[in-house]
């Protein structure tokens, strides 16, 4: 709003208000959205050179290299160089980034940001619930068995087994057709894991809890035991929840 324009009627000033002005930045990069969604590109997909897109979306050069450049940095497009402009495969990398930098930066003085984060995996697995045991009953998965094994046996010896973890969490949602959860539930397992050390914080110390809790997912699951496997959730969860209950607020 501005009050620098001449005097209206009555020698009182007249006002005016200006437009929001949307950055051609910005505005550019929404463009090669649209272009990639209505052309029905798929990951991998080749974009239309540099000079191309300057003409088909009626923008500079600049705005385009800008634009690219931001959609880039969201793993929606992906530049090969001498190669080309490709659409991206979109992971999620780029929010784990942001969300590890957020429980760093600003934990809160009861850990706020990573509490969070545990309420949302924990939300995550409690409401696929129905579906993973539908997928799974009277089924048999030996490799979702060897990772318990090896976590249980890990626990044991009183080390502890992060890789094993992600990748059961990852297989054990592979068998619904919805792969944005398991790319979400994996997002914020990074997320939690990445967060932990940086806070000062160690894994729980019930490590057979939580490995155990694994098996009794399992084989829940593949009995069709859909309450079953929400306890193991909750029980799964439980040694972590304890830890960051007994941190006091700074």
């Amino acid at each position: 709003m501005t009050t620098n324009a001449p005097a209206g009627t009555g020698g009182q000033p007249t006002f005016t208000t200006r437009t929001p002005v949307v950055s051609r930045r910005a505005s550019t990069a929404d463009q090669i959205k649209d272009y990639i969604l209505t052309q029905g590109l798929r990951p991998g997909d080749h974009l239309p050179t540099e000079s191309e897109l300057c003409e088909r979306l009626g923008v500079s050069r600049s705005s385009v290299r800008e634009a690219i450049q931001t959609l880039s940095t969201l793993d929606i497009v992906e530049v090969r160089h001498g190669r080309g402009t490709f659409v991206g495969q979109m992971s999620l990398d780029a929010l784990v980034e942001a969300l590890v930098f957020r429980g760093v930066l600003s934990p809160g003085d009861d850990l706020q940001a990573l509490r969070e984060v545990l309420e949302i995996r924990q939300a995550l697995d409690l409401s696929m619930a129905e579906r993973i045991v539908t997928a799974m009953r009277g089924t048999e998965n030996p490799n979702l068995h060897e990772l318990v094994d090896q976590m249980v046996a890990s626990a044991a010896a009183g080390e502890t087994f992060a890789r094993q973890d992600r990748l059961f969490h990852a297989e054990l949602l592979d068998h619904i057709d919805n792969s944005l959860v398991g790319q979400l539930v994996t997002a914020f397992w990074d997320v939690h894991t990445a967060v932990l050390p940086r806070l000062g914080l160690s894994l729980p110390a019930d490590l057979d809890q939580t490995a155990r809790a694994h098996r009794d997912m399992l084989v829940a699951a593949e009995a069709g035991d859909v309450e079953a496997f929400r306890a193991a959730v909750v029980d799964h969860y439980a040694p972590l929840q304890r830890t960051l209950d007994e941190v006091r607020p700074r």
